[in-house]
């Protein structure tokens, strides 16, 4: 991998990571276009992830500090609920994590047909959330597991994880703010755990397929533009305007349908 590929897929992750467009899906599209195999190299993988979770950390850092505070005064507090919400919420993906990997993994193999698709049903999700209402409603247990549900299966190529599980908390009834919060913050515990699975369970000292220079521009440019993405969703999503992203979607998928039945 090259500086230029390494710049590019760092920007795809860190765009793509909080947009609801797919980070997964857009990266199989951008691999294939590139010709780059970057699945093979865990250390970018690693990498582009953790910057995409530090991004979210320095967004949400008042925020978790709160809960990280809250949860230590051991009482049933505002905070440890919300902690155990998003525990609730984690069911599913550990699940997946725990009994699946292995057959999830072996979606990730450039199968731009599946992308389309999963991007087409990405548009038509966020396509529902332009006709839900303005709620002020808090996600409760239920809505916690139910969202939890949809990110796990989000983890298909080409379903956006932010995408389906804002659009899940809209319909369900809750507030647009909190969801987007709740989305974002829920995902952290899953990236930095399958990250560390990967750490441990694999030698990235012999990682040759990427440079160091080429890792850092990758990270940095997935941290800066994971950053700006990040900001961008979370008002997006406050003045219900993911509309066009459903179309982006539809557009994309489509696209991407098409190169697959013709090109490859």
């Amino acid at each position: 991998m090259n500086y230029l590929e390494a710049l590019i897929l760092g920007i795809i992750q860190g765009l793509t990571e909080f947009l609801p467009v797919s980070s997964s899906g857009h990266l199989e599209i951008g691999k294939a276009i590139l010709g780059v195999e970057a699945k093979d190299s865990l250390t970018f993988t690693v990498a582009v992830h953790g910057a995409t979770v530090l991004s979210t950390i320095v967004v949400f850092w008042k925020e978790i500090v709160q809960l990280i505070k809250g949860v230590f005064q051991f009482q049933w507090n505002t905070e440890t609920q919300y902690v155990s919400k998003i525990a609730v919420s984690l069911i599913p993906i550990a699940i997946i994590g725990v009994f699946f990997k292995e057959q999830v993994e072996t979606l990730f193999d450039g199968n731009i047909l599946l992308v389309g698709f999963m991007l087409l049903l990405t548009g038509l999700l966020l396509s529902f959330t332009y006709f839900s209402k303005s709620n002020v409603r808090s996600i409760n247990f239920k809505d916690a597991f139910i969202i939890g549900l949809t990110q796990a299966i989000a983890v298909l190529p080409g379903l956006s994880r932010s995408g389906t599980t804002i659009a899940t908390g809209l319909m369900l009834g809750n507030s647009r703010d909190e969801v987007a919060k709740f989305s974002f913050l829920m995902v952290l515990v899953p990236i930095i755990g399958a990250n560390l699975v990967d750490l441990v369970g694999s030698d990235l000292s012999s990682d040759q397929s990427i440079s160091t220079t080429a890792l850092a521009i990758g990270f940095v440019a997935a941290f800066i533009f994971g950053l700006l993405a990040c900001k961008l969703m979370i008002d997006l999503v406050k003045r219900s305007k993911l509309i066009y992203f459903a179309i982006y979607c539809f557009l994309i998928g489509s696209i991407a349908i098409g190169y697959s039945l013709f090109f490859v």
